[in-house]
């Protein structure tokens, strides 16, 4: 490729310019580059078969997931075959041709899974030890939503893997769930930082209980504990969890939670509640708020709530209830277990600030993923081993594309933005096609000293 620099010379092509220096500046301000993300993935193949690096692969891999192109077939189709696309693969990672879909599935299938994950939790590490979310810690912890979704389902059987169920029809479901653990923070970020990926074992005799969330739920904290041991975290939980043994886990890690109690969950906590409250009735705020202050908000609690589980273990969580009232709609009530000392003073703060965010992951992580062009449920690849590996990388382009969409650098230069997510993704795959310019300047998109900064409101 000569190195010329040709400078956009219109509108359309300086706002590309713009777009594609936020996405390659978004990675190497914050990680480094890609040889930084994905330079200790291990690398089985055989060194005379190889004719694209691990890490062009993956960075591939990567893009595929940033530009929405929804399957690994779009990669021939859409980037491979483009001039000016594979002038900017061959400058970031000096290849002559973008390598087709089936280059990275066939060598998905030999690497090892465990590496790609500790890349997802490393980037994750690198923000927090580089403090970007220290000012949204919640009163000095990271919030941590974990929480089930399903992935890939299949009519017939496709590996024993399979988790099965019995539909209404008499037909059988295969499916394969995934248990995410997600930092999120309240102005919209869900980062993956581990999957545990729920499956049965080969040996899965008959009769046996199939994996199930609770039993991930116990080897996902194991791993979050070890690879995290001195992080402040504070887990939030659905009703699932709402029992003595995920009290327990958090306790042992000294961790903080709320978990959503419904009201057909531990009735004994339950009455408990209502008894302790009743004898003086004093916890009790009534507060307002929303745009108009139109929302009002009706809170009871009461803290060490004594429980005791299954497993004769005692438990003293505390409990917030809160009635809520919304023009125009039905009154909604919810409760959280937790272990945050509750009072007047931060009881509205405990739950619109910390329960109520459980909800991130599935708005801004799941739904985004599987709605938002993402594609998540689609089946990129039939062998598992390279399923999880496309499943982790899609987890890695929206860390980034998070990054790049909320970042100073992205709102400086589209102060008025460029409409919903997929539209950023769109036009991103557009310059990325069809922007005219040399290497050398190429090369000025991610190299330099820069700040990226983000919205505190």
């Amino acid at each position: 490729m000569q190195k010329t620099t040709q400078t956009p010379v219109n509108k359309d092509e300086e706002e590309q310019a713009l777009l594609l220096q936020s996405l390659l500046k978004t990675v190497a301000h914050f990680f480094g580059g890609w040889d930084a993300i994905f330079g200790k993935v291990f690398d089985p193949r055989r060194n005379y078969l190889i004719r694209y690096s691990l890490i062009s692969l993956l960075c591939t891999g990567v893009l595929m997931f940033v530009f929405r192109l929804g399957s690994r077939r779009q990669i021939k189709h859409v980037l491979g075959g483009n001039k000016k696309s594979e002038e900017k693969f061959r400058a970031l990672f000096d290849i002559l041709k973008v390598p087709h879909g089936d280059t990275l599935n066939y060598a998905f299938k030999k690497i090892p899974v465990d590496g790609v994950q500790e890349v997802v939790s490393w980037m994750v590490n690198r923000l927090i030890r580089n403090k970007v979310l220290d000012r949204w810690r919640f009163f000095g912890y990271f919030l941590i939503t974990i929480d089930g979704s399903g992935r890939i389902t299949y009519d017939e059987r496709h590996c024993e893997h399979c988790l099965t169920k019995k539909l209404k029809n008499g037909k059988t479901l295969y499916y394969h769930p995934v248990l995410e653990a997600k930092l999120v923070t309240p102005n919209g970020f869900a980062f993956s930082m581990m999957t545990e990926f729920i499956e049965n074992p080969e040996d899965l005799a008959k009769g046996d209980k199939q994996d199930c969330e609770t039993k991930a739920f116990k080897r996902l904290t194991k791993r979050l504990k070890k690879r995290f041991s001195r992080l402040s975290i504070c887990l939030l939980l659905d009703g699932l969890f709402a029992d003595g043994p995920s009290m327990k886990i958090c306790e042992d890690n000294n961790w903080k939670y709320f978990i959503v109690l419904q009201d057909g969950d531990l009735k004994n906590v339950h009455r408990s509640f209502e008894v302790a409250w009743g004898a003086n009735k004093q916890n009790t705020k009534r507060v307002f708020y929303g745009k108009k202050s139109d929302i009002e908000q009706n809170y009871r609690w009461e803290n060490k709530i004594k429980y005791t589980d299954t497993n004769k273990n005692v438990h003293y969580p505390n409990i917030i209830e809160c009635i809520e009232k919304k023009p125009n709609k039905q009154e909604s009530k919810h409760m959280w277990l937790t272990n945050f000392s509750v009072d007047f003073k931060k009881v509205d703060t405990l739950a619109n600030g910390g329960g109520r965010l459980r909800w991130k992951a599935e708005n801004e992580g799941f739904n985004v993923q599987k709605n938002g062009g993402y594609n998540m449920e689609h089946a990129y690849s039939h062998d598992p081993n390279a399923s999880k590996v496309f499943y982790l990388l899609l987890q890695i382009a929206h860390i980034i594309f998070q990054l790049m969409e909320k970042g100073s650098l992205f709102h400086r230069s589209f102060p008025k933005g460029v409409g919903s997510q997929k539209n950023i993704a769109f036009r991103l795959l557009e310059a990325w096609r069809n922007l005219r310019i040399g290497s050398e300047e190429f090369s000025s998109f991610y190299k330099g000293r820069y700040q990226i900064r983000f919205d505190t409101s």
